[in-house]
């Protein structure tokens, strides 16, 4: 019988190490280690890391060919935008996301779709036949050619698989799987780390694609060891908030297509469905113009987008003002009120700050600095912007205002929506006029501001 040992393994990295510390010795992450029990290597167990394919000779990169990859679309159009087109072969999508978000759901519509022209199976390990049939019957599904495995015992789940030959398999959850070579308990980081890299490994030998549903931790992140994210080939988030009926699907890692990349989905009583205009979503409909309110143009991926972000600044009370965002990063909007008070002798020492990306949407980019600072300008005089203004571009510690990239896509995507203003950075000014919009191109924080006064 083989020895076991108790070894300590970092959930960040997957580092191992004899003995508990506080600091992980290979990625220096704090409170990381959890306790695991290893067994030592069999030779029974040599064959699972034989090489994905035979080794071939040394070739010169441009002997290469380089051929388009084939996509199967999942007959979800959303779906399908963030995985880059569809699924490829031999593909290992990894999705994320919190508690009743609706991930099974999106996976049982795609594979429901999907067995329509090809074959699919469907292993869960979470809940039972009976409970993912319900589920199927619920939502109107037509599952008659939809193979389902309720198993989770790695060994059984990869024979089963080698068997059927589907072109696509979902793995219901990866924390729920176990494999008999390991003597750790389910959804541990050995076990975790270890069934992955088997089912990416059956992807890569066989052709067939493989979507891996993740549990997240209560920050947010996919939980196990960082280098299930590593392994896989695309992996995805799942976002929005589980009591509004809109859900945000987004790429953070895709080898196969662009990241970033954004798919909205509205939730219905018969499951995900794609939402064709999904700045509509993002844009409150106020009756007649208010203060603190701006809207931006964003870009996510390859798909441009109207956020509106709302500001609102009042009298603080106490000696430290808040400083509060929502959607936004709150650092930066610290970083944006020093910039307004040194360029344009605006202070907020003494009022709160609250901003908010209106619609659940997270932006992460520099592009929404002007339209912050002119939201937050707004609020503070009480004094709504013009009617029809839409604005983007990133404000430099100097008071510049820098351009944002794909600019005309932007703007072409305000003027579609009937927008008559845009107030931009000047390297973003387009060379031909674009029709019903007029452009308001500035380079200084201040004559920005003086725009508008």
């Amino acid at each position: 019988m083989a020895k076991s040992r108790t070894v300590y393994v970092c959930a960040d990295c997957g580092g191992t190490t004899p003995k508990w510390q506080g600091k992980c010795p290979h990625c220096n992450a704090w409170n990381t280690l959890e306790e695991t029990v290893e067994s030592s290597a069999s030779a029974a167990s040599a064959h699972r890391y034989a090489p994905l394919a035979s080794s071939s000779p040394v070739r010169s990169l441009s002997e290469i060919e380089a051929r388009e990859t084939p996509r199967q679309p999942t007959g979800l159009d959303e779906f399908d935008r963030v995985l880059g087109g569809g699924l490829v072969a031999g593909a290992v999508v990894l999705i994320g996301g919190d508690p009743g978000i609706g991930k099974s759901t999106l996976l049982l519509q795609a594979l429901a779709s999907l067995s329509a022209t090809t074959s699919v199976l469907y292993v869960t390990g979470e809940e039972s036949a009976e409970q993912v049939a319900l589920r199927a019957r619920r939502l109107g599904l037509q599952t008659g050619n939809v193979n389902l495995l309720a198993e989770i015992r790695l060994e059984a789940i990869q024979a089963a698989v080698s068997e059927q030959k589907p072109t696509v398999a979902v793995i219901d959850s990866i924390q729920t799987l176990y494999s008999g070579e390991l003597s750790a308990a389910p959804g541990s980081v050995s076990q975790v780390r270890e069934c992955a890299a088997q089912l990416t490994r059956l992807a890569k030998q066989t052709g067939i694609a493989i979507v891996m549903i993740g549990h997240v931790t209560k920050d947010g992140a996919l939980a196990g060891p960082r280098v299930l994210e590593h392994i896989v080939d695309t992996v995805l988030y799942f976002e929005g908030d589980t009591h509004s009926s809109f859900r945000l699907v987004r790429a953070f890692k895709n080898r196969f297509g662009a990241v970033n990349e954004l798919g909205v989905f509205a939730m219905t009583d018969r499951g995900l469905r794609g939402v064709a205009n999904p700045s509509a979503l993002f844009l409150s409909q106020h009756e007649q113009q208010v203060a603190g309110s701006c809207v931006m143009a964003t870009q996510e991926g390859t798909r441009p987008l109207l956020v509106e972000i709302q500001a609102l600044v009042d009298s603080s009370h106490a000696p430290n003002p808040r400083r509060l965002t929502v959607g936004l990063e709150g650092n930066r909007l610290a970083m944006l009120l020093a910039v307004l008070h040194r360029h344009a002798g605006v202070s907020t020492f003494d009022q709160d700050v609250f901003v908010n990306a209106v619609g659940g949407v997270r932006i992460t980019e520099p592009a929404a600095d002007l339209p912050v600072l002119l939201a937050i300008m707004s609020s503070l005089r009480d004094k709504p912007l013009p009617r029809g203004l839409i604005a983007f571009g990133e404000v430099g510690l100097a008071g510049e205002i820098r351009p944002a990239p794909r600019g005309q896509e932007r703007l072409r995507e305000a003027a579609k929506l009937g927008f008559s203003v845009a107030l931009i950075p000047k390297a973003n000014a387009p060379r031909q006029p674009i029709e019903g919009l007029e452009i308001w191109a500035v380079d200084r924080l201040d004559a920005a501001l003086d725009k508008l006064r």
